[in-house]
């Protein structure tokens, strides 16, 4: 029993079919696999990271210097109090709103009566900052320069100091 041409070739297309058909149901069963080990079902959490940003402070002077309002340049940083403190004075404590009276810095430099008027004068001071940010109350504290002109102090007035602004 001598097999023809064509039945030798009929039988090599039957293993190549079974080769093919068992390829195809090893790849099936990697689908299925796959797709059971993923949640799918699960909702997928994406949380988004913030990086903490460092509080820098700005001064804009207010009622012709009269007054500095002192805010953070960040929005996302919210202030609740701080404390500026001048060389060889007791600190000056300023509320959340972060107006500092021009008042409140002209006695913490006594004895600087002898400094030119009608000149922009600066003083380093230390701010104390508690302020929150992204709902985390934080504290921070850093040397600003702030500076000042002295006004009037001609016959009959008496000098006053006004606030000229906020630096780093």
């Amino acid at each position: 029993m001598s097999e023809t041409e064509s039945e030798r070739r009929r039988r090599w297309i039957t293993v190549g079919e079974l080769i093919a058909l068992a390829a195809l149901i090893v790849s099936a069963l990697g689908v299925w696999i796959s797709w059971k080990s993923s949640d799918g079902d699960k909702e997928t959490r994406i949380v988004e990271q913030h990086q903490a940003i460092p509080l820098t402070l700005r001064g804009k002077r207010e009622d012709d210097g009269t007054r500095l309002e002192i805010t953070p340049v960040e929005s996302s940083h919210a202030l609740e109090s701080l404390t500026v403190t001048l060389p060889g004075a007791s600190p000056i404590q300023v509320g959340s709103d972060g107006e500092l009276d021009a008042s409140d810095v002209q006695s913490a430099l006594k004895g600087r009566d002898a400094e030119p008027k009608d000149r922009t004068l600066s003083v380093r001071a230390r701010i104390d900052a508690r302020y929150v940010e992204i709902g985390k109350d934080k504290r921070t504290s850093g040397t600003y320069t702030l500076r000042y002109t002295w006004k009037g102090g001609g016959l009959f007035g008496g000098r006053s100091l006004h606030l000229v602004g906020l630096s780093r």
